[in-house]
């Protein structure tokens, strides 16, 4: 399992919300390129990239912002989401040095296109799923539906997709904890790997994770967390690397 910094961008800077809520924002860094050179620094092995502007418009707003961390640590695998609603801006993404693209909005409401992307981009789609007990939640959150986060995984069974990134969002933001049975219920009912996201608030967190990572949990997020200093991502990585 391993740990993967988050970097919101909200114009130009980097930022964290509170339950996806654009109007709860707390700056962190106006470069988040330095930011990123910070995780880097204590040893990330991948970021998590979210283009916040690019999730309520429907189209990368923050792409420049993206291309330069991703230039700038071109041998690090970097996932991003956010506003990623066509073949063209998958394609943008990935030849700017991107890994992996996140799909979440799309992935709800035209699953086709999750399977489009996974034939045409092999090994680089990951899906996002956002719940709010239980259920999906679509439009950066903006948006609930009628779909059971389960339901929406299962249904990217065999697709080739490389990943589920499941973010419980009544935590995300709240330094509450992560919900780790969610998580584990998610990870129990699919064969693809499971990146844990939201509430991670300590070294608990992370232990409790650990313990249950048999379940198909290969990675965990961590924002506002590293952001504030109540975990640090080395000792963090440490411990996982020993258990």
């Amino acid at each position: 399992m391993i740990l993967i910094p988050a970097i919101d961008i909200k114009q130009g800077q980097c930022v964290r919300l509170r339950q996806g809520n654009m109007e709860d924002t707390t700056v962190f860094s106006d470069d988040p390129i330095s930011m990123a050179e910070k995780w880097v620094a204590q040893g990330a092995q991948r970021l998590h990239l979210v283009d916040l502007d690019g999730a309520f418009a429907g189209e990368p707003v923050n792409a420049d912002v993206v291309e330069s961390i991703s230039t700038r640590f071109p041998d690090l695998p970097i996932q991003i989401g956010g506003g990623i609603r066509t073949v063209d801006t998958v394609e943008a993404y990935l030849e700017a040095g991107v890994s992996y693209v996140i799909i979440g909005t799309q992935a709800v409401k035209k699953p086709e296109f999750v399977t489009e992307l996974c034939a045409e981009f092999p090994g680089k789609v990951i899906v996002g799923i956002d719940a709010k007990n239980g259920m999906v939640a679509v439009q950066g959150w903006a948006e609930s539906s009628d779909t059971s986060a389960e339901h929406l995984a299962q249904r990217f069974e065999d697709q080739g997709v490389s990943a589920i990134v499941y973010t419980d969002i009544s935590r995300d933001g709240m330094m509450q904890g992560v919900n780790v049975e969610a998580t584990r219920a998610l990870a129990n009912s699919i064969s693809i790997p499971v990146i844990a996201s939201g509430g991670v608030t300590n070294i608990e967190d992370i232990k409790k994770l650990n313990e249950v990572k048999s379940s198909g949990i290969e990675g965990v997020i961590i924002g506002r967390a590293l952001y504030e200093r109540t975990i640090s991502l080395p000792e963090a990585q440490a411990y996982i690397n020993e258990h």
